[in-house]
């Protein structure tokens, strides 16, 4: 785990709270939680803690158990202990083994594109490709034996 946020916020082991949680920094949740976490820092679920939330953060790590949909938008953690149970979103996905994860994962990252880029990018169609269908495919080889 990147140490570059300091923990700036505990909710302990026999805590329960309801709501929506938002902060900056790192946040390390040992207790229960049911709501909404959204952050563009790091959450860190440890491995008492249940929460029933859909979760946007920046980094999480995993110890615990967490109900819901999550979205890291830079790197998602799950440690042995760790259970998930819905879909996760995020373009690094660490999970150890004896980890239990329910639900679907999506590794997409946004592509960004640039003027640069956008010059370069090539237009092709399904006939000059070699991916096309059968159809295309068997007229090209039909031309290339002849």
């Amino acid at each position: 785990m990147k140490t570059k946020d300091e923990i700036n916020a505990f909710l302990g082991v026999n805590t329960e709270f309801e709501g929506k949680l938002s902060f900056t920094g790192a946040v390390r949740v040992d207790g229960r939680f049911k709501g909404e976490i959204i952050t563009k820092g790091t959450l860190i679920v440890g491995e008492l803690a249940v929460i029933e939330s859909n979760v946007f953060a920046s980094h999480i790590i995993v110890n615990g158990e967490i109900r819901g949909n999550v979205t890291a938008e830079e790197r998602m953690e799950i440690h042995a202990s760790g259970k998930v149970s819905g879909n996760i979103q995020t373009p690094v996905l660490v999970i150890d083994e004896g980890v239990v994860f329910n639900g679907n994962c999506s590794m997409e990252k946004p592509i960004e594109l640039t003027e640069k880029a956008e010059d370069k990018v090539l237009s092709i169609t399904l006939e000059d490709s070699p991916f096309s269908p059968a159809p295309v495919r068997e007229k090209q080889i039909d031309k290339s034996i002849d």
